[in-house]
C-alpha cells in the first residue's frame, strides 16, 4: 500500500484532522442528513426575492439542512463567504463570529476548500443579489487530506482530468453534464422502447463463442470451468435466439467490448441499444430510428436543428436514403463495371488516398476502403446507407433484387456511423455457408471474422421469424447530441493508454 505524499498542504490538512479528533471528537460520522438541496434552497430564495431583499431576516425561522463540498472561500477576519456544492448545484454560504456559537466557529476555522460538510440556517440576499446561507451551525462530515487543484490552471491537461476523473467531476460542472445527459438519453431510450411494446431483456456478457459483430473479442478464463470465455462483442445471437423462443420484440441496452485501438469514436467498453422486432424488415427499422432520434434531442433539451463542433443538422423525417454503390459512384466518379474491377480500385485508391492496401484484397474489402475514406466524412445530415455487399454483411438477409447485397443499413451523422439494421437472416443454411465464409477468413489471420456458432445455427434451425435487429452506438450518439468532441468524454471512466 502506498504513502501519502506529505506536501505542505497535506501536513496542514492532517494537522487539522487531528485537531478535529481531539477538540471535537471526530470520527468520520454519518450524520447530520441534509434535508434539502442547495437548488431547494435558491428557488425558495427565489419565491420569495422581494421580501427577502426588503428584509434579509424576513425568513430567519425557515432554516435549510444542507451538505455538500466546499468550493471557493474568503475568509475576512471573523467572517467568511464560501460555496457550497451539491449534486443539484452551488450555493454560497456566509459565516461570522458574531452570529454563532464560539465551538463553531472553531469548527469552522479547521475547515479548508475541498472539504464535505453539514450547515444549517437561514437565507438572504447579498447586497450584490447573491442568494445566501446564513451559517448558524456547521460540521465536518468529511475531511479532503489534498487541495483541489484550481479549475482552469490545476486540470489543463485532458489525460489528467480523464485519469483523476473525480476530480474532473468536482471541478468542471460540464464533465457532470455530460454524465447527466447520458443518463437522461438511457432513460429516454427505455421510456420509448417500452412505449412500442418492446421488452428489455439481458443476455450473458461472456460468451463461449463471439459472434454477432466483427470485432476482435477480450478473451478470458473461468477457473472453476477451466473454459476459456469472450467478453461480448454483441448480444445479436443471444437476442435472436429468443426470437426463436418466441419473443416478438425486445431489446437490450447494455455494454459491449471490442480489443479495438482507442480514438475520439471508440472505446473498447461501450453501451449499445440492440432491439429486434419479429414480422418487420430494415424499412421498419429506419421508421424507428426517425422517431427515436428526434424524440431524444427533444429529451435532452434540443430543437430539430442540432450543432455539433460548428456543424448543424435537422433532426426531421424522412431521412435521406443513400445506396452503398450510388454513394460510391458519386464519391469515386467510377461507373458499376469499374467498382467491379479490382485493378480500377486498387489505382484509386493509390491515387485518391495515398494508401496501400493488401493485393489480395477482395473487391468489396476496397469499396469499403474506399467508402470509409471517400464517403462517410461527407455524410453530414442523418442518411440511411443501404444495401452494403452480403461479403461484409454476414447476418443480413439478402436482397431480393440482388441477392449479392443484404437489406442493410448504416445511419450515418456528422459523418459518423451511429446504427447499424438489417432484415435478420434466418434461413439457416445460408447463414451456415456465411459463417463457413467467415471462418476461412479468420484461418487467413482475420481476427475480427466471425466464428462459426453451431448452437445457434441448431436454434435457426427450429425457425426464427423474419424481424429487424438494429444496434445504436449510445456513447457516439450521446457524443454527437452533446457537441462534445471526444468519446471519452461522455464516459464516466473511460479506458486510458
Amino acid at each position: 500500500m502506498g504513502t501519502m505524499e506529505q506536501t505542505d498542504q497535506v501536513v496542514s490538512r492532517l494537522s487539522k484532522l487531528e485537531a478535529f479528533k481531539e477538540r471535537f471528537g471526530f470520527d468520520y460520522p454519518s450524520g447530520p442528513k441534509p434535508e434539502r438541496t442547495a437548488r431547494q434552497a435558491a428557488l425558495f430564495a427565489l419565491e420569495h426575492e422581494q421580501e427577502l431583499k426588503e428584509n434579509p431576516r424576513a425568513f430567519e425561522h425557515e432554516v435549510f439542512s444542507l451538505a455538500g463540498r466546499i468550493l471557493g472561500m474568503r475568509r475576512f477576519g471573523k467572517a467568511a463567504f464560501f460555496h457550497l456544492q451539491d449534486q443539484s448545484g452551488k450555493l454560497q454560504a456566509f459565516i461570522e463570529f458574531s452570529g454563532v456559537e464560539p465551538e463553531t466557529f472553531e469548527k469552522f476555522k479547521l475547515l479548508d476548500i475541498g472539504d464535505i460538510v453539514w450547515v444549517l440556517g437561514p437565507l438572504f440576499f447579498t447586497r450584490t443579489g447573491e442568494i445566501t446561507l446564513r451559517v448558524s451551525k456547521v460540521e465536518l462530515l468529511s475531511k479532503a487530506l489534498h487541495p483541489l487543484p484550481e479549475k482552469w490552471h490545476g486540470l489543463q491537461d485532458k489525460e489528467l482530468r480523464l485519469r483523476k476523473r473525480y476530480l474532473d467531476f468536482i471541478i468542471n460542472n460540464d464533465a457532470k453534464e455530460r454524465v447527466r445527459k447520458r443518463a437522461q438519453a438511457l432513460s429516454y431510450l427505455r421510456e420509448f422502447m417500452n412505449s412500442r411494446g418492446f421488452l428489455e431483456v439481458q443476455t450473458p456478457i461472456f460468451h463461449p463463442i463471439p459472434g454477432g459483430a466483427a470485432a476482435k473479442p477480450f478473451e478470458t478464463h473461468h477457473n472453476a470451468l477451466d473454459k476459456d470465455l469472450y467478453l461480448r462483442v454483441a448480444p445479436e445471437l443471444y437476442l435472436k435466439r429468443m426470437l426463436v423462443g418466441g419473443f416478438e420484440r425486445i431489446y437490450e441496452l447494455g455494454p459491449c467490448f471490442r480489443n479495438e485501438g482507442l480514438s475520439t469514436e471508440h472505446n473498447p467498453e461501450f453501451t449499445m441499444l440492440e432491439s429486434y422486432q419479429a414480422y418487420a424488415t430494415f424499412e421498419d427499422a429506419m421508421e424507428l430510428l426517425e422517431a427515436l432520434l428526434p424524440g431524444l434531442a427533444k429529451s435532452l433539451g434540443l430543437s430539430q436543428e442540432v450543432v455539433w463542433q460548428g456543424e448543424t443538422v435537422r433532426l426531421e423525417a424522412p431521412f435521406r436514403r443513400l445506396a452503398f454503390h450510388d454513394a460510391l459512384k458519386t464519391a469515386t466518379g467510377l461507373d458499376q463495371k469499374s467498382l467491379e474491377s479490382k485493378e480500377a480500385l486498387l489505382r484509386l485508391i493509390k491515387e485518391r488516398l495515398e494508401a496501400n492496401v493488401p493485393q489480395d484484397s477482395s473487391v468489396v474489402a476496397l469499396q469499403v476502403e474506399l467508402f470509409e475514406e471517400l464517403v462517410e466524412p461527407t455524410l453530414t445530415q442523418p442518411t440511411f446507407v443501404t444495401h452494403f455487399p452480403v461479403e461484409v454483411s454476414p447476418l443480413a438477409k439478402r436482397s431480393k433484387e440482388n441477392p449479392m447485397l443484404t437489406d442493410r443499413f448504416e445511419l450515418y451523422l456528422f459523418g459518423k456511423e451511429i446504427a447499424n439494421a438489417f432484415s435478420e437472416l434466418n434461413d439457416p443454411v445460408d447463414q451456415r455457408g456465411r459463417f463457413q465464409k467467415e471462418m476461412q477468413k479468420r484461418d487467413l489471420g482475420d481476427e475480427e471474422a466471425l466464428y462459426l456458432d453451431e448452437d445457434f445455427l441448431h436454434a435457426l434451425e427450429f425457425g426464427m421469424p423474419p424481424a429487424a435487429g438494429l444496434g445504436v452506438g449510445i456513447d457516439r450518439l450521446v457524443m454527437l447530441l452533446t457537441d462534445t468532441p471526444s468519446i471519452r468524454d461522455v464516459i464516466a471512466f473511460p479506458t486510458l493508454r
